[in-house]
């Protein structure tokens, strides 16, 4: 059992990574995962995807919304993943975008601070499940704001985090990169439009050197940097972006987790050879996530090859 504490992070580096807990790529075999509640979402106007679903007149119904969850937890479980799912707070409407309140690390989960206003309780329910698990919390961001949707452990010893000012700003994502920075770790930064709320919505990695981009969202230099470390990449039109299409979750082993919606990105997996799970959760994303945003890995299998 760790000792749970509120800060497992080393001032100085040289933080031991975590030996039951945490994570070291996107792609890893992911083993358990933190999935926020669907008890009291709904649609709310903070992000263009709501925004869009509301000028379209498109209409919430939460009994769907409800099943389409639990699809989505057993599509989990019959992938060998065992979830654990966030407390819900009557008072938190965002919870199901568990992504975004704490992000996981090779040396324990960093709990974040939530931009928008509705969001910015859900630091204590995750605090409360972190020591139910006795997963002893890295570090807590206190300065600016930084969601998990900007942050990914891109590969081993490289984290990619994107800021645009709002729901990650320059100074959350500064105290961020010190941190890691300190390990022996590369953080790549991003910073990028509002519009597209976190990077998340434009960047996805797939497996081990492969990875979807909206190649027209992002800047040219972005797309080098990737190319640059040798990673292929599927480029997705830019109205799947509208309808969150990138949002995907690796599973590891080849098998990818993406929306029943996204036919377009799941044709280009088959054709790489990777394993497509794909639930339908059609009355989730118009609130402004998929189910990347609805997942924190809490482990996943190192790719670090022996």
């Amino acid at each position: 059992m760790s000792e749970f504490t509120l800060k497992y992070r080393k001032d100085n580096g040289g933080t031991a990574p975590l030996t039951n807990w945490g994570m070291d790529s996107e792609y890893g075999v992911l083993r358990d995962v933190l999935i926020g509640p669907v008890d009291n979402f709904s649609w709310r106007t903070g992000n263009a995807s709501a925004r869009r679903a509301e000028r379209l007149g498109m209409q919430f119904d939460h009994k769907v919304a409800e099943m389409q969850h639990k699809e989505m937890l057993d599509a989990y479980r019959h992938a060998g993943v065992t979830t654990h799912l966030i407390p819900a707070d009557s008072s938190l409407p965002y919870q199901i975008y568990g992504r975004d309140s704490s992000v996981m690390t090779p040396w324990g989960p960093i709990v974040t601070q939530m931009f928008s206003p509705w969001r910015r309780g859900e630091w204590a329910p995750i605090v409360k499940k972190y020591a139910e698990l006795d997963i002893p919390i890295y570090d807590v961001i206190t300065a600016g704001s930084l969601e998990g949707g900007d942050f990914m452990v891109l590969e081993p010893g490289v984290i990619l985090c994107g800021y645009s000012g709002e729901r990650t700003s320059p100074q959350g994502f500064a105290q961020m990169k010190s941190w890691v920075e300190k390990e022996g770790w590369e953080v790549k930064g991003y910073q990028f439009d509002p519009f597209f709320l976190h990077i998340d919505v434009m960047v996805a990695m797939l497996a081990e050197k492969l990875a979807a981009i909206c190649v027209d969202a992002v800047e040219p230099e972005l797309v080098q940097w990737f190319k640059s470390r040798n990673i292929e990449i599927i480029d997705i039109p830019f109205p799947q972006v509208l309808e969150l299409g990138v949002n995907v979750v690796a599973l590891g082993n080849d098998r990818v987790m993406l929306p029943k919606a996204n036919t377009g990105l799941a044709e280009k997996c088959r054709a790489h050879g990777l394993e497509v799970i794909d639930p339908d959760i059609s009355m989730i994303t118009p609130g402004g996530g998929g189910v990347h945003c609805m997942c924190q890995p809490l482990r996943r299998e190192s790719a670090l090859k022996p």
